[in-house]
């Protein structure tokens, strides 16, 4: 699923469960570097609305299979972060129905779908350098990268992030779904910087990143 990362450009990989806070930091910390933001939870909510919006019930591989390969899928950078689009649609209002939190983890699970991701990411990645938040970023898609970071926190503080963004998909299901995953599940990755982020701001977490991106020869020159 992977190229050689001296394919690449650099990458900073940031994975961890839901409300974690790798969204936030990612996002902060690609500002700070002067790096592309790239989200790859919202590629996965891309395909999920679209088989959504187009009928599709999740269950039904064969329609996923080709609903998919029929598909316009592009991901373009705009602002410092990518942005996707398919078939010459901008689904970026949608991604947080209610209907796409409850489905997004059952299509995630499919490995054509898995590919298509990995796949944008990775044409990223060969012109820009990245923070890319994921689940499996440092585990699968971008294993070379030197630049890895697990953050997480409690699962009370999870939910209490979740209910404050307005969402209302369980935590339990979601790392339920994560984990036990037959391809790609959520796991910290053999090398990775683990942050707890229960008890820390944004930018305190994104200044313990610097710090560790610094030890281990990043050259980094901040925004």
């Amino acid at each position: 699923m992977h190229s050689s990362q001296r394919d690449f450009h650099r990458v900073v990989a940031i994975d961890g469960p839901a409300a974690s806070g790798k969204s936030s930091v990612a996002r902060a910390l690609a500002r700070r570097l002067g790096f592309v933001y790239v989200n790859s939870g919202a590629i996965y909510r891309a395909i999920t609305w679209h088989l959504l919006k187009n009928g599709i019930h999740t269950e039904e591989i064969d329609r996923i299979s080709e609903a998919l390969e029929s598909a316009a899928i592009t991901s373009r950078i705009g602002d410092g972060e990518s942005h996707i689009v398919i078939d010459y649609v901008d689904p970026a209002d949608h991604l947080r129905d209610d209907r796409v939190n409850q489905s997004v983890a059952h299509v995630s699970r499919f490995p054509l779908v898995r590919e298509i991701v990995a796949q944008k990411l990775h044409e990223h990645a060969r012109s820009e350098d990245l923070v890319v938040e994921g689940r499996d970023i440092g585990s699968v898609v971008f294993p070379d990268t030197p630049y890895k970071f697990y953050v997480d926190a409690s699962p009370e503080v999870r939910l209490q992030r979740r209910a404050a963004q307005g969402e209302r998909d369980e935590i339990a299901l979601r790392d339920h779904a994560d984990f036990s995953r037959l391809v790609s599940p959520l796991v910290i990755a053999e090398d990775a910087h683990v942050i707890d982020t229960s008890h820390l701001t944004v930018e305190k977490v994104v200044h313990e990143i610097l710090t560790r991106l610094q030890e281990t020869g990043l050259r980094i020159q901040t925004i």
